[in-house]
């Protein structure tokens, strides 16, 4: 019959109805693979947790096992988890201030620090000399070693995301070969000039990594993650060659340039307030970028379907992790296995999605080092140990650990 709609007349394909499509607002992206199915995902910026609007997103041309299977994690820090590990930092902290030599009360302590808050009057009932003991050793020591191990284990997991390697350490770029060869030389050209030193490994700590970073991106375009790993590779080993030198040139100074290297957290007030604000931002910089490394993790090329710029947010977590390294390495020394050890633990625990990992790192990082450097100054009081050695005890069998759990995955 002439004319019909079942009859498309000769030389004419048949009508095909439009496959109905979900209205795509401004907080969706429609990337829907040739053959015409287009799926919605939602913008990652709202991207929340599974079964809720803006939940887990399904990248068109991807596996439907990506998501199910957890390849780009999401997930809500829950109350919780924070709470525990809170309390978890509050326990060791408060272990920090009353273990070592000369013994503190519990009672005594704690209503100092409550005293110390705004609009709070409590007698605590320490003696001048344990009041003393407590605001002007002890507790700038546990600060400071709260922030190191919290900055490490940030930069550790934030490395982690961006290369997407769970051996990934926050000194993979050469900040720590930089930071030593500039504390190495103001102790060995400079000796009075002790001041000097976390600053000058706070700049070299920079340099090394700026200097991976040039190399990289001029070797490769985009600047690729295997690229900057190989970078910093090369920059560690040459810049860690100029230690030796200077080492071997300046050999009166070996006993104060290897306890340097080896960590130690032995500062004042002073310290802490040198690295406060770098710490802060580097902290709320990476936290921040939590939810956009969860889609990271998925891979570049769906990140991009996604409407994220994979190599800006990869810059900003580099340079954030990066100055939160330097910051540490400043006033620390060169601690090893924070940033491997921590993270790795916290994911066991509280799951893959970095708006979990960054958070609970920070604290749990914190926590660790504060008991580590409690056991540096105890076990053998009294002496003590490098805090470099502690955490090498406890970071090497955990790191072999990894590494036959990784085999054994490929295998």
């Amino acid at each position: 019959m002439s004319g019909s709609r079942s009859d498309p007349g000769p030389g004419r394909r048949p009508a095909v109805p439009a496959a109905p499509c979900a209205p795509s607002g401004p907080e969706e992206i429609t990337a829907g693979p040739p053959d015409g199915t287009g799926r919605v995902v939602p913008d990652p910026r709202t991207a929340t947790d599974a079964g809720e609007p803006g939940g887990p997103a399904v990248v068109a041309g991807a596996p439907e096992t990506a998501v199910a299977s957890g390849a780009m994690p999401v997930a809500r820090l829950r109350p919780g988890v924070l709470a525990l590990a809170l309390t978890v930092f509050a326990v060791c902290a408060l272990a920090g201030l009353l273990v070592g030599a000369a013994g503190l009360p519990v009672r005594g302590v704690v209503l100092e620090l409550l005293g110390r808050l705004p609009f709070v009057t409590l007698d605590s009932g320490l003696s001048p000399v344990e009041r003393g003991l407590l605001l002007q050793l002890r507790m700038p020591r546990v600060v400071l070693a709260a922030v190191v191990g919290g900055l490490l284990a940030l930069a550790g997991a934030g490395y982690q995301g961006v290369f997407r390697n769970p051996l990934a350490d926050p000194y993979l770029l050469g900040a720590a070969a930089g930071a030593g060869l500039t504390a190495t030389l103001v102790i060995a050209l400079v000796p009075s000039a002790v001041g000097m030193v976390p600053i000058a490994a706070f700049a070299g700590a920079v340099g090394g990594v700026l200097l991976a970073y040039a190399l990289g991106t001029s070797t490769a375009r985009g600047g690729g993650t295997a690229t900057l790993v190989l970078a910093g590779v090369a920059v560690s080993s040459f810049l860690s060659a100029l230690q030796a030198f200077v080492q071997q040139m300046n050999y009166e100074q070996l006993q104060r340039i290897y306890v340097w290297i080896l960590g130690g957290i032995a500062g004042d007030w002073s310290q802490v307030w040198l690295i406060a604000p770098y710490a802060v931002v580097s902290s709320v910089v990476m936290i921040a970028h939590g939810r956009l490394l969860d889609v990271l993790s998925v891979g570049d090329d769906e990140a991009v379907s996604l409407g994220v710029n994979a190599a800006r947010v990869r810059l900003v977590v580099l340079c954030a992790a990066s100055l939160a390294t330097a910051s540490a390495v400043a006033v620390s020394g060169l601690i090893g296995f924070v940033g491997i050890v921590v993270p790795h633990v916290v994911r066991r625990l509280a799951g893959g999605s970095y708006r979990v990992v960054l958070p609970v790192s920070l604290l749990a990082g914190a926590a660790f080092l504060v008991l580590a450097d409690l056991v540096a100054r105890t076990a053998l009081a009294p002496a003590e140990l490098p805090i470099g050695v502690v955490t090498a005890f406890i970071g090497a069998p955990f790191f072999i650990g990894v590494l036959r759990a990784t085999r054994a995955v490929e295998t």
